[in-house]
């Protein structure tokens, strides 16, 4: 049985740093894409950032860039992603994706799996 399970999310002053966790068993994590999505009360899913199964490749989205950073160790079977310079805009709750590499895409989009996320909060 597959789990997913996020970690770190919390409540946060503007300015501050996070560290979200994901721990996956269950599954072989190396063949596995692994990203960060949110979403926002009211708003859509939004997929925040996304590393390839080798670590090699990384996406994000526009408004973390330069902020977020994307990491994984594939022997713990776990992602990170070191959030700096939060601000209330990136209130939301937190989901850990696995998206199978074996459709040969860089791609987070249609993960396979899914964790039950984690919130986090900026305060201003």
């Amino acid at each position: 049985q597959v789990q997913v399970v996020e970690s770190g999310g919390g409540l946060v002053q503007a300015g501050g740093s996070l560290r979200l966790s994901c721990s996956a068993s269950g599954l072989a994590f190396g063949n596995y894409h692994m990203g960060w999505f949110r979403q926002a009360p009211g708003k859509e899913r939004e997929e925040v950032s996304c590393m390839s199964w080798s670590g090699s490749r990384t996406y994000y989205t526009d408004s973390v860039k330069g902020r977020f950073t994307i990491s994984r160790d594939n022997a713990q079977n776990t992602l990170y992603m070191q959030m700096n310079s939060l601000n209330p805009e990136d209130t939301a709750m937190y989901y850990c994706a696995a998206a199978s590499y074996s459709t040969g895409r860089f791609s987070c989009a249609k993960a396979d799996y899914w964790g039950q996320g984690t919130q986090v909060t900026v305060s201003s």
